[in-house]
């Protein structure tokens, strides 16, 4: 997997690429810790060019939601694809995680 990271009005992007799994997870698990640690409180994960997400996908962005929380921060998911969606839905994330369909709209929400 591919995770491009920008930074925009103190907003940290992460854009992922590929399958977000046990295998790939961890990767990003450590830039979300290292942007939190650098001082970052408003993280954007964009999907639009991710295939797949696994339960341990879920568990990172679970675990970061949880953090970002404690410190007042704020976590946008947007452009995911129906099948990535729909993973996002079956396991009731979507209830609580803002999720927007476009980069636009994350970073105005944000």
């Amino acid at each position: 997997m591919e995770i491009n990271e920008d930074k925009r009005n103190n907003i940290d992007i992460f854009s992922l690429k590929g399958r977000l799994d046990s295998n790939t997870s961890s990767n990003l698990e450590t830039k979300i810790v290292d942007a939190m640690a650098n001082g970052s409180k408003n993280i954007v994960i964009n999907f639009e060019q991710l295939d797949y997400i696994s339960s341990a996908g879920l568990r990172v962005i679970l675990k970061a939601t949880k953090d970002l929380k404690r410190t007042d921060g704020k976590i946008m998911l947007c452009a995911m694809q129906d099948y990535v969606k729909e993973v996002f839905e079956i396991a009731g994330f979507d209830t609580f995680l803002p999720i927007v369909p476009t980069m636009n709209e994350a970073m105005e929400k944000i």
